[in-house]
């Protein structure tokens, strides 16, 4: 076997074997001896502005997000590149090797006859409803459980990006790597990322994520003070609309509307200066038509059956943000941080649906009282404890936190339920990340066990829940969880399905 062996700038070994095992738009790509690590050459030379780029990205942007404390956390969120190579002429980059849970195990149905086993998990194969539906073998597919948690780890990822100032420029299901199976994401093709005012973007977006403002103006020439290039708020549009077809599997702003015989003049007004959302309340000219769509696109084509509102209440209001108030006002779009709160706060309204063969799996509590599965038709059944959230400001008094949490068996409890100061992201400590309680249905009776809350009371009965014991549920029950700053008190809600 034939190895490459060179030198990065920064002095490491590199060594890759000249096999081409892909290409890109801009690169072609090898691997390391081992498979541990990729090294990508650009085809075409580099011009100054870019190789400055490069050396910031491998050098002071890669340092700032991964040598600080934490730093490990985005090690699963990133593949972002380590260093720069030249061999024969070319500029190249290594990256370490996307890891084995983002390669298909399974493939598509009827013995992968798309031959796709082994291939990068694409995110486009996810968000259609109709690859979804015809294509892929459903052991790859995962719950619309798994898709939140795929949606909270993209938005975190593109958070700490625009944190540090920079912007993807190219978000979109082509560059982010999902494992629905195992609830993993991972944002690629960091090479391309755009400092505002210092380093331009290359490219402009991939169809379908390309920001109206920056559609309409394409036309006119890259130093014209008129025209939009990618930045950070064109993220927070690609990042609306990930986020809406991972959720609904379909497009926001492709619907039936026409808007010239053109077939490119009609993407570049229907995705751009017209762009309208295809749910958009009053103007129902861009309604997804259903006489035009593949029966494999339904049920989530049909955006009458299936609204952008049974994402819940706190994501309903963001992507009215997104698509209608900020669609063509950049300025008001939802940033990443808000997508993340709201993400993670409406996981705490998901209930699995009693349908065991139901696809979804899982669905949000739309506040009823008689909480139904919209996506099969199944009514909840029996029992459903309901806790709401207040936590103290102030010694001896309680708030509402404007928080719910909608109980199921097994359920954990956690330490960002117990104190309000605590949130569910990167910075959590090890202990953190572990549960302090579960729920358990036995014979008809809800209980919450106390397994690591030392503080924990019935203030309803006025007695001590210590850990390793437990409390039943009912109706009114008020319980103490934590007595430190930000601790929480529960009221327990009954819904009788």
């Amino acid at each position: 076997m034939t190895v490459i062996k060179l030198t990065s700038q920064d002095g490491k070994p590199v060594e890759f074997v000249p096999t081409l095992i892909g290409q890109g738009g801009m690169k072609d790509v090898y691997f390391s001896p081992d498979r541990t690590y990729v090294v990508a050459f650009y085809r075409d030379k580099l011009d100054h502005a870019s190789n400055e780029r490069l050396q910031a990205i491998v050098g002071s942007f890669r340092d700032g997000i991964f040598n600080r404390a934490g730093g490990d956390y985005w090690q699963n969120l990133f593949r972002w590149p380590t260093g720069i190579v030249e061999w024969g002429g070319r500029t190249g980059i290594t990256v370490p090797t996307y890891q084995s849970h983002f390669f298909f195990e399974h493939g598509s149905k009827n013995d992968d006859m798309l031959k796709i086993k082994g291939r990068e998990k694409e995110g486009k194969w996810f968000s259609s409803a109709s690859n979804r539906n015809s294509f892929l073998d459903p052991r790859e597919l995962g719950t619309w459980l798994s898709y939140f948690r795929i949606c909270i780890l993209i938005s975190r990822a593109v958070r700490r990006l625009h944190a540090a100032g920079l912007a993807h420029s190219d978000l979109s299901y082509k560059n982010v790597l999902v494992d629905p199976a195992g609830r993993n994401a991972c944002i690629i093709d960091i090479d391309g990322l755009v400092v505002p005012g210092k380093y331009p973007p290359d490219v402009v977006g991939t169809p379908d994520f390309i920001a109206p403002e920056v559609m309409a103006t394409s036309r006119l020439a890259k130093a014209d003070p008129k025209r939009f290039l990618p930045s950070i708020t064109t993220d927070r549009h690609a990042l609306a609309v990930l986020i809406y077809m991972y959720l609904l599997y379909r497009h926001p702003l492709r619907g039936g509307k026409v808007h010239d015989q053109d077939p490119a003049r009609d993407e570049e007004l229907g995705m751009g200066e017209r762009a309208l959302f295809v749910e958009h309340p009053t103007d129902a000219s861009n309604r997804i038509r259903l006489d035009q769509v593949k029966k494999s696109a339904l049920p989530w084509a049909d955006a009458a059956r299936l609204p952008f509102t049974l994402t819940g209440p706190l994501l309903a209001p963001l992507f009215k943000r997104a698509f209608i108030d900020g669609l063509h006002t950049p300025s008001a779009r939802p940033t990443a941080d808000d997508w993340e709160f709201a993400l993670v706060r409406t996981v705490d309204l998901m209930q699995p649906c009693q349908n065991h063969t139901c696809q979804a799996k899982w669905y949000v509590f739309d506040n009823t009282v008689k909480p139904t599965c919209p996506f099969c038709g199944t009514a909840y059944r029996g029992l459903l404890p309901v806790l709401n959230l207040y936590s103290s400001r102030k010694a001896g008094t309680y708030t509402p936190d404007n928080h719910r949490v909608m109980v199921y068996d097994g359920q954990s409890l956690f330490p960002w339920h117990v104190n309000r100061n605590v949130f569910p992201n990167e910075k959590l400590s090890g202990d953190q990340t572990r549960r302090v309680g579960y729920f358990r249905l036995h014979q008809g009776i809800w209980y919450l066990v106390n397994e690591r809350l030392p503080d924990m009371k019935d203030l309803t009965t006025g007695k001590a829940v210590p850990p390793n014991s437990h409390v039943d549920l009912v109706e009114g029950k008020r319980l103490l969880l934590s007595t430190e700053e930000g601790g929480r008190v529960i009221q327990v809600q009954m819904v009788v399905g």
